[in-house]
């Protein structure tokens, strides 16, 4: 099972889709705003702006939207303030679920996500509720086709990486501490080894496993909180069969 998260494996598989692709520009056009805003639009001295331009930069994103990012964040052209809130809570089956916003308005936003949690089977949690279920570290995704796997694992383990791992069929998954993150993307850069995802993340120390009813019901609320115009991401201790993960993606 991936260390990362069902929900990510099962994304992966959708792929980029036409549909979504306003959805993903809409939340690294968000991450890098807040980037610059909180560490300024240096790239070379802000390694959370790096790791949002990589982000972007694999999602085809247009040069153009990337510049205005930064530039709305640094002050030089006029856009929204970004807050960073984390909700916390509780999915079918008793699962943890961690997720992570950026709003301009915290009092709309928090009801929203209170009711999505409340109507497909979850319940909203207290700050706290969770969160000692989860881990930060840096993740990375690389396509199998890019590159064979011992040489990855070499280059990923003398940048410092924690683990490599290939059980999703389409992807390797490597894992590093926070402050082992920047090395390790610097690392892959190099040596031209595109991602197909990069960021600092929350993985589970432990999994719940669910039965089908109450996998497909997970399914559906991780698939409405992601859905949020707000969220940045979704994190959760779930397991469920591998068949339903093949129905779902």
């Amino acid at each position: 099972m991936s260390g990362h998260s069902k929900w990510s494996t099962i994304k992966h598989k959708k792929g980029a889709a036409d549909a979504k692709r306003g959805k993903v520009f809409t939340r690294i056009i968000k991450e890098m705003t807040i980037a610059a805003r909180l560490g300024g639009g240096d790239v070379d001295g802000n390694p959370r702006l790096r790791a949002a331009i990589l982000e972007a930069k694999a999602s085809n994103m247009p040069k153009d939207n990337i510049d205005r990012a930064i530039k709305r964040g640094t002050g030089e052209i006029e856009g929204l303030t970004y807050e960073e809130i984390t909700y916390e809570g509780y999915g079918p089956g008793g699962v943890a679920i961690m997720v992570e916003a950026l709003t301009d308005n915290s009092n709309r936003t928090t009801p929203e996500i209170r009711h999505t949690f409340e109507k497909y089977g979850g319940n909203f949690g207290t700050p706290g509720s969770v969160r000692f279920q989860f881990d930060r570290k840096g993740y990375f995704a690389v396509e199998k086709s890019v590159v064979g796997e011992d040489k990855l694992m070499e280059i990923a383990l003398e940048a410092g990486a924690d683990d490599l791992q290939t059980e999703d069929a389409e992807v390797y998954e490597i894992y590093t501490s926070p402050e082992a993150f920047e090395q390790v993307r610097e690392a892959l850069e190099k040596n031209k080894i595109a991602t197909v995802e990069a960021k600092l993340g929350q993985v589970p120390s432990t999994y719940v496993k669910l039965d089908e009813s109450k996998g497909k019901q997970m399914m559906r609320l991780m698939e409405m909180l992601d859905d949020h115009d707000d969220v940045q991401n979704v994190w959760s201790n779930f397991d469920i069969p591998d068949e339903l993960m093949e129905d779902e993606s």
